[in-house]
């Protein structure tokens, strides 16, 4: 594995490229494919908006990313170090006049209930819910140096638990994060997808106790390794399922059709590896084929710029995109605090 992160500033990149794909996809999210052609033009050249403005999924990570920032200031990060930061941040987004960009229901009840310092943060978590929501914001724990696997891992799951409960969005997140930090460290797109199928292999009954606590008890599972394989499982089907797009499904057709529509975590998490497999050279084209798609439209091409960014750094984005894009100074400004 060669190490190429300061050289292409790959966390600028996942940064940069998340939200513009949040802003590309943002105004054909709940539109078919044939209305997005009819209003955008042909998908190859879909043009960013000049108010380039983002979805709760770049609001949520880079609540996700001042949290983490927080704790790894304070010190070595660990469950409580970071379980405060990430409620304080989420509750403050909940509270902002800016959430105002089709937030998901799972978050806001999530974060409502978290509001109540006296309730666990177990007993916020929707255990129910496997939607995008958790992973779309994870990039930032794929990105910040000087984490352990272990660390990386349980803190990818941890801030899922805060909402999103599922065991399926728990792995979906891990996953997500070590497929951006993999990315970021100059893993070959050409072998990332049996990499991820490797991990999750090896992590399949590996309840994190440390970090989730007794979350597992709010399902119908037998026990916490019963209820953790659920979620790796999915996440495997979906691996095969993406491994088989990527080598015969046309590029030209709906990727939703081939890996799901993105409303769920692990769909939004193989969909958005589908469009960025297809084009790993071509990060614009990547984005816009995220962009005009049948399903969650802006949380795909989220996450296909995140790994368009961590594989090909800042270079990757036009200039005017990056320029325009909003809360762009927050991003190059934990961008380049990452990337040292």
């Amino acid at each position: 594995m060669t190490t190429t992160t300061v050289h292409k500033r790959a966390a600028t990149g996942a940064l940069l490229g998340l939200a513009l794909g949040d802003a590309l996809g943002f105004p054909t999210e709940f539109n078919d494919v044939p209305s997005i052609l009819a209003t955008c033009g042909p998908w190859r050249g879909m043009e960013l908006p000049q108010r380039a403005f983002v979805s709760d999924d770049t609001q949520m990570t880079l609540a996700l990313a001042h949290a983490l920032r927080t704790a790894m200031d304070r010190g070595v990060l660990a469950p409580p170090g970071l379980e405060r930061p990430l409620r304080e941040e989420f509750v403050a987004w909940y509270k902002s006049p800016e959430n105002n960009r089709a937030p998901g229901r799972t978050c806001l009840t999530a974060c409502e209930l978290l509001m109540d310092d006296n309730r666990r943060w177990q007993d916020a978590s929707r255990i129910e819910s496997k939607g995008c929501g958790a992973n779309m914001r994870v990039a930032p724990l794929g990105l910040a140096p000087g984490l352990s696997d272990e660390q990386r891992a349980g803190a990818a799951q941890l801030q899922s638990g805060l909402t999103h409960g599922h065991p399926t969005a728990l792995a979906a997140s891990d996953l997500t994060a070590r497929a951006v930090h993999l990315l970021a460290q100059g893993v070959e797109p050409a072998v990332l997808v049996d990499q991820l199928r490797a991990y999750a292999v090896g992590q399949r009954t590996r309840y994190r106790h440390d970090w989730l606590g007794d979350l597992w008890t709010r399902s119908q599972d037998p026990s916490p390794e019963h209820f953790i394989a659920r979620g790796w499982d999915e996440c495997l089907a979906i691996l095969d399922r993406l491994a088989a797009a990527v080598a015969c499904v046309d590029p030209e057709t709906d990727p939703c059709l081939a890996t799901g529509a993105g409303w769920i975590a692990e769909e939004a998490l193989a969909t958005g590896l589908l469009c960025f497999l297809w084009f790993p050279e071509e990060p614009v084209t990547a984005l816009r084929r995220a962009a005009c798609t049948s399903g969650d439209s802006d949380s795909i091409a989220c996450l296909t710029g995140a790994f368009a960014g961590a594989h090909l750094g800042e270079d990757a984005w036009p200039t005017p995109w990056a320029d325009r894009i909003e809360h762009g100074g927050d991003l190059m400004t934990l961008g380049a605090l990452w990337d040292v």
